[in-house]
């Protein structure tokens, strides 16, 4: 931040656990079937296991992600699409549109995910992006803001009809980490049963974790072509923990991503490190009870891990002038980092509380284990 440079800083080391023994991370004991393979924390992004997750491979019908967040994006699931022929005439799967027909792009939208509809593919294509070519843009486009950067689109449904349309095990979770952040895109991507409003079509969701394989199971899309073979692309939610699994060139795909979650689920747990609101180790400060963060900060600890969190605080060192004008002091006054030993896993500004600037209510998250709670009796601080 510009203003720590511009100023002496007080510096605050607050050790949540402290260990002298180094961490032992023992290889997890996972096998896949995938070519590809990942799972990733879907709140911080930490990938908890992988294999060959940037790895250029086919990716079939898990692309119809990308289609499927940009047509919630636009805000048109309530428009009306005219189906085309082009999008008629699409090879493979499909939920069976007609020629001129009229159809609510929200139904599109939900018999692409569901059923792997290529055609409502393309009529999606037509319609967000004005032509087919014209999404495949915005799809790339797209990709590149999120960081995707060993993908590229050719077209909205992932057949096999481009030889340079490919992604990664690892891009396709960061896309769906993005996606889940979408309320609309949750809520269709774990729909079991789906009744269309505009045409004829009762659909059930190919994704068998979803619809009874797997108890944890909130959504996904799975794939398949010739030459990609089986794609799938899960997520799953437990006490509070969401992961994002992704499978590519998987023959036994749905024993991969059960396998690949229960070992998280069994291993790691999301901790608590720092909650919204008052900072409690700076209350004896010049700042006192006016410092404070805006957001809860999470992670996804195993046993180890845990005792080797810190959070070092940066505040801005206080004129002298502050004391007698208080409101001279600025809205953000530090900088709180937190790290699992030397890397940075969460980094974010403190703020002083002021009329314009208010503090949030402090937040209790029971399903969470809270690091922060059980560190603050005997960690120490230094200045």
């Amino acid at each position: 931040m510009r203003f720590l440079k511009q100023a002496a800083a007080m510096f605050i080391t607050f050790s949540l656990f402290f260990s002298s023994n180094q961490i032992s991370q023992a290889e997890p004991s996972i096998s896949v079937s995938a070519k590809s393979a990942i799972v990733m924390d879907g709140s911080s992004g930490r990938v908890l296991f992988a294999k060959d997750e940037h790895e250029k491979r086919r990716i079939a019908s898990i692309t119809k992600i990308m289609t499927a967040i940009l047509a919630i994006e636009s805000g048109k699931l309530e428009e009306t699409v005219t189906v085309s022929d082009r999008a008629v005439r699409t090879e493979g799967s499909s939920i069976y549109l007609k020629s001129g027909q009229k159809v609510k792009l929200k139904d599109l939208v939900y018999g692409l995910m569901l059923r792997s509809g290529n055609d409502a593919a393309v009529a999606i294509a037509e319609h967000v992006g004005g032509s087919r070519e014209g999404f495949v843009y915005m799809m790339n486009q797209k990709a590149a803001d999120l960081g995707m950067e060993n993908t590229v689109f050719h077209n909205p449904h992932g057949l096999d009809d481009h030889k340079d349309h490919y992604s990664t095990a690892y891009d396709m979770a960061l896309l769906t980490k993005y996606a889940m952040t979408n309320k609309t895109y949750q809520k269709i991507a774990g729909t079991k049963h789906y009744k269309a409003e505009t045409m004829q079509g009762f659909w059930k969701n190919k994704n068998k974790l979803l619809t009874g394989l797997y108890r944890y199971s909130t959504g996904g899309k799975t794939g398949y072509t010739k030459l990609a073979k089986r794609t799938l692309v899960s997520t799953s939610s437990k006490d509070g923990t969401n992961l994002i699994a992704v499978t590519i060139n998987a023959p036994d795909d749905w024993n991969d991503h059960i396998q690949m979650f229960n070992y998280v689920y069994d291993h790691y747990k999301t901790y608590v490190i720092a909650k919204k609101g008052e900072i409690p180790k700076l209350k004896d400060t010049f700042y006192g009870t006016k410092a404070f963060i805006k957001r809860d900060v999470t992670y996804l600890l195993n046993d180890d891990e845990k005792d080797h969190v810190r959070i070092e605080t940066k505040l801005l060192k206080p004129k002298k002038s502050w004391r007698k004008n208080k409101q001279a002091i600025p809205d953000i006054i530090g900088e709180m980092n937190v790290k699992l030993d030397t890397e940075t896993i969460a980094k974010l500004p403190i703020y002083y509380e002021n009329e314009q600037n208010k503090k949030p209510k402090q937040s209790f998250l029971d399903t969470f284990t809270s690091v922060f709670k059980k560190a603050a009796g005997g960690a120490a601080w230094s200045i």
